[in-house]
């Protein structure tokens, strides 16, 4: 690619709604554009970076046994009231109808749409497995698209499925898509964890997300070095290392206190001059139209998935609805406003955090407007229907797999694998007649990977102050070529040879043959991230070298004229492996 005529407009300036890094260096470098919140143009530099990142992610599907195929992004309504999904997945369900009043949406994932196409198809169990995917547009309409690629409305999404005569087979299929999922991330470079998860609005019983490590990642996930379990925050078991409160602890007797206009437990903390994890926080949630209270120590966050798992599996609550109470039911609740709950004297279950189990003298809401209850005991002074893991993990927290302490780190989630089961094909009447004659709904497996987020996921992780350094593997082109004297017609001679062998070898190269100082080149150069640099200067050229600097680091280096195209050739091709 010639620069003089090639569509790359770079800029000086950070877009003034990029909030990280990828965003911003995708914008300056002439990679992307926005059309309107969340929904971008890929320019030619960066749609050549994500045709890179698609081929990777074919290539291993392929190699995994799946097949391609491509569905229609429009999506009928049908198909979504069949699964149950139509009225259940959300806002960010796009529907809209046509000039005959049908309804439709635009599909933000196709569970539906690929399960009625191989319904009537993958009709005996002599057809299976089978493992289809496609590369595609997808939109959701989300609330609050931010971080440019991270979080857009439109987005390219890999997404496969898979089909079996049981668990045991799909749960084959599953790691089979597992170890593939691994496999790319490898080949992207990415310095990543694969973490248990919950599956949220697609459903099944199984899940791991693929997570980018990056300080700008907005999912949280623990690990354990000990025996490498690793999960979502929201999901990572905890070991508590008592049953209950110390031997020998003096319970005081409750008092209550005055705390005028102080709610938060920052606020009463500073007010009482008492530490936040001598606090317990009472939250009341309604649970199809019942209010409950979750009890969690003052410095712990409560976590709705696992107390969504608890009333489910343990409780048996068949739950149509979980979401926190609204200020009225709260004060209807406790007969107070909202900052002063607790669990004295409330008439509701209380299901209580492990870790309250263990404190002693602690401070809770009274009830009453700017009251709280200190010297405060379980056991005592009040009651809990049911003791449970109901908080969310943090970083040094024991691992519920084996006690070790968990490390805390920020990921960007770039895949997500799951084990469905026959939750489409049940509600679908997906069917196939086994062995003994028998209809039996096949057993599914869904894997999405985010191509586009991954572009912005690969920059998250390797960029300096001066822009994009790029992995071999997916950049646009693998040498940047300068000439730095765009009248000196050897300097521009030199750079046509070395743009010509180069390329006739089989590289991607680009030339910079605009006519501009050399500080705007080498600014560009460093800013579009290219991993290999070749500057022909004047001077060195008198010398017989050109000048090789590699993106990701180390000095300037002078290689003879003669040299620097098998040189460059070698680090290309190491590096690409």
């Amino acid at each position: 690619m010639r620069l003089a005529t090639a569509f790359m407009p770079t800029r000086k300036e950070d877009p003034v709604e990029a909030e990280v890094v990828s965003h911003k260096l995708l914008t300056r470098g002439g990679y992307i554009r926005m059309v309107t919140r969340g929904i971008y143009n890929f320019l030619p530099l960066g749609w050549r970076s994500v045709r890179k990142i698609e081929q990777i992610v074919r290539e291993e599907m392929d190699r995994a046994g799946a097949q391609e195929v491509l569905m229609p992004g429009v999506q009928p309504a049908e198909l979504w009231r069949e699964s149950g999904r139509w009225d259940k997945y959300g806002p960010e369900l796009l529907r809209f109808q046509d000039r005959k009043g049908s309804d439709f949406c635009l599909g933000p994932t196709h569970e539906e749409v690929i399960t009625d196409m191989v319904r009537g198809e993958l009709t005996s169990y002599k057809q299976l497995p089978v493992n289809l995917y496609q590369i595609q547009a997808k939109f959701r309409d989300e609330p609050r698209p931010r971080f440019g690629l991270m979080r857009g409305r439109e987005f390219i999404m890999k997404d496969a499925y898979s089909f079996d005569v049981d668990e045991e087979s799909a749960l084959k299929s599953y790691d089979i898509m597992f170890e593939a999922y691994n496999k790319i991330c490898e080949r992207l470079g990415f310095k990543f964890r694969a973490v248990e998860a919950d599956t949220g609005n697609i459903g099944g019983s199984r899940s791991h997300e693929f997570q980018v490590l990056a300080d700008t990642g907005e999912d949280e996930i623990v690990s354990c070095p000990e025996c490498g379990y690793t999960a979502n925050v929201e999901l990572a078991s905890i070991k508590v290392e008592g049953h209950g409160r110390p031997a020998g602890v003096h319970l005081e007797t409750i008092q209550p206190v005055d705390t005028p206009d102080v709610r938060t437990i920052e606020e009463v903390s500073e007010f009482l001059g008492k530490p936040a994890d001598q606090f317990v926080k009472t939250l009341l949630y309604v649970v199809n139209e019942e209010t409950i209270a979750v009890l969690v120590r003052g410095d712990h966050e409560a976590n709705e998935i696992k107390l969504r798992a608890f009333l489910r599996d343990e409780r048996g609550i068949e739950i149509e609805e979980l979401r926190m109470a609204s200020d009225v039911e709260v004060k209807e609740a406790t007969s107070a406003p909202v900052g002063f709950a607790g669990p004295v004297n409330l008439h509701v279950p209380v299901y209580a955090d492990l870790a309250v189990q263990e404190m002693a003298n602690f401070v809770v809401g009274a009830n009453a407007a700017d009251k709280h209850f200190v010297n405060t005991n379980h056991g005592e002074d009040f009651d809990v229907t049911t003791w449970a893991d109901l908080r969310q993990a943090r970083g040094g927290d024991k691992c519920g797999r084996c006690g070790g302490t968990f490390q805390a780190y920020r990921g960007i989630e770039v895949g997500h694998v799951f084990y469905l089961g026959t939750k489409y094909s049940e509600s679908m009447n997906a069917n196939f007649q086994d062995e003994n004659g028998q209809q039996k709904p096949l057993v599914m497996g869904c894997y999405g990977i985010g191509i586009t987020r991954m572009l912005a996921a690969i920059i998250e992780q390797n960029h300096d102050e001066n822009g994009i350094i790029w992995p071999m593997a997916v950049t646009p082109y693998h040498v940047t070529i300068l000439p730095l004297q765009y009248k000196n017609d050897a300097v521009m001679a030199e750079g046509e040879r070395l743009y010509k062998e180069l390329s006739d070898a089989g590289l991607e190269v680009m030339l910079d043959d605009r006519n501009m100082g050399a500080g705007g080149k080498f600014k560009d150069a460093d800013l579009v991230g290219i991993p290999v640099r070749v500057a022909i200067g004047g001077r060195s050229l008198e010398e017989g070298v050109v000048e090789l600097k590699l993106r990701d680091g180390g000095e300037v280096e002078k290689v003879p004229v003669g040299e620097i195209v098998d040189k460059v050739i070698g680090i290309v091709q190491s590096r690409l492996g």
